[in-house]
């Protein structure tokens, strides 16, 4: 049996050409999960349609359609760490670890951990995002800890590329094992999950684990998923124990090529920029997070052009329409001018598209014949929609407003602002069954 058409009517429809956003109006029509048809008319031509049978009618009334967005790194363990009874000094990045995330990851269980994919999914797609690069921690339940988020977030909708943190500060027997949940996942990929090999930062990582991880990022064509220089800590823990600085210890270990990530990037000098664009790997910024950690911010000015900049949350949120339009806020604070503002954004977007699709190369362009994945933003630009002005409605109209709906792959999972999910209150049910069970379980552990 057919899936029933979706059709789209009434929209600005911003398809992705080389390097540029080209708004259309019109109508998208959607049929067994691929767009069969974009279908350009007047914008004073508003169509009339209802829905039938066989045809399900969106109309968009003269609001955005967008490629859905993307988040390049993301904690979803971290969801249900909202409100913990913790009460250890945070004065500092380090304790900020030591006191609050090194202990949630010691006590996350496999019900936990789904709960918490499940949390991060949801807001994903509220939020407009359908593919994510998440970076995942639970060391006291490290086995099969990647298939379970891979199986809850396919659930609801999302396309991810995965992996597992991987660190010695709790000893080789651990170290080991995430290795070994990385390449488990890296062997076991599907078309919509997608593995990494996932690295905590230098500082935490030794040299034969370094090492080890080369060979397998090697034997996997893949890239390393890793945090860089995100407090100053970084460099100097690093340099004072392995006599190199960050991203000088994983280039010259061959760990950076063109699949990897290095998220952050708040502390990096003048050679790290030529290390990490020689190599082709992509830095990954998160504001808020840096914000929110005091870490401090990136000189952007000193990002050489041909590095891909991507847009990651950091587990913070799952709005990667904030973080894009923080990134803006924050360029312009440092005495950039508007033109240079938008073209800044503009880099981000399509670099982003450009990386994703080294994991998916069936990401869409919004044309016919492409995968079904758009959004509908809950924004009808009072003015006429082109190339030179998108970036200015996006930023200052979309970003501002809700998600109106959601499609991934042919299916409608949020319409006017509300979700299709049939099983979306035994979902919220057990999200908040399993934060409790945390709760209780910090305030016995960390009293």
């Amino acid at each position: 049996m057919k899936n029933r058409i979706i059709r789209i009517v009434n929209a600005w429809i911003c398809q992705p050409v080389r390097r540029e956003i080209v708004p259309v109006f019109g109508d998208v029509i959607i049929e067994n999960n691929n767009i069969a048809e974009i279908e350009p008319r007047k914008t004073e031509d508003f169509a009339s349609k209802k829905s039938s049978e066989s045809e399900e009618v969106i109309d968009a009334r003269g609001r955005m359609v967008t490629l859905p967005l993307i988040n390049f790194h993301e904690h979803f363990y971290s969801r249900l760490a909202k409100g913990l009874p913790l009460s250890d000094p945070m004065t500092n990045f380090e304790e900020i670890l030591r006191n609050l995330w090194w202990k949630l990851d010691q006590v996350l269980d496999q019900d936990m951990i789904r709960a918490s994919a499940m949390m991060g999914a949801l807001e994903a797609v509220r939020n407009g995002v359908a593919y994510v690069f998440d970076h995942h921690a639970s060391l006291s339940a490290i086995g099969g800890s990647l298939a379970a988020i891979g199986e809850e977030i396919t659930k609801i909708g999302l396309r991810a590329v995965l992996c597992f943190e991987t660190s010695d500060r709790n000893g080789k027997v651990e170290a080991d094992r995430a290795f070994q949940q990385n390449v488990s996942l890296l062997e076991n990929q599907t078309p919509d999950v997608k593995g990494m090999l996932g690295l905590h930062a230098s500082f935490t990582l030794t040299n034969a684990s370094l090492d080890r991880a080369a060979k397998i990022s090697q034997n996997h064509n893949t890239g390393i998923h890793v945090h860089v220089c995100e407090d100053a800590a970084d460099r100097s823990i690093s340099q004072q124990r392995y006599g190199q600085l960050p991203v000088s210890r994983f280039f010259r270990r061959g760990l950076l090529n063109e699949r990897s990530i290095l998220a952050h990037g708040v502390h990096l000098d003048e050679e790290d920029y030529q290390l990490i664009q020689q190599s082709g790997s992509a830095i990954v910024y998160n504001p808020d997070s840096n914000l929110n950690n005091a870490v401090g911010l990136p000189e952007f000015r000193c990002v050489l052009p041909a590095i891909p900049i991507l847009a990651g949350t950091d587990g913070m949120h799952g709005d990667v329409g904030r973080s894009l339009k923080q990134l803006f806020l924050l360029f312009r604070h440092q005495r950039n001018d508007f033109s240079a503002a938008f073209e800044w954004v503009n880099k981000i977007y399509f670099d982003g598209i450009n990386f994703v699709k080294k994991y998916f190369t069936d990401f869409p362009g919004l044309s016919g014949g492409d995968r079904a994945d758009l959004i509908i933003w809950d924004y009808a630009p009072p003015t006429p929609v082109h190339s030179n002005n998108f970036w200015g409605h996006f930023i200052y109209g979309a970003v501002e407003s809700n998600v109106h709906s959601v499609v991934i792959n042919g299916r409608l999972l949020i319409k006017d602002c509300q979700w299709q999910l049939e099983h979306i209150s035994e979902i919220t049910t057990e999200i908040s069954r399993q934060g409790h069970r945390l709760y209780r379980i910090i305030q016995n552990n960390y009293p």
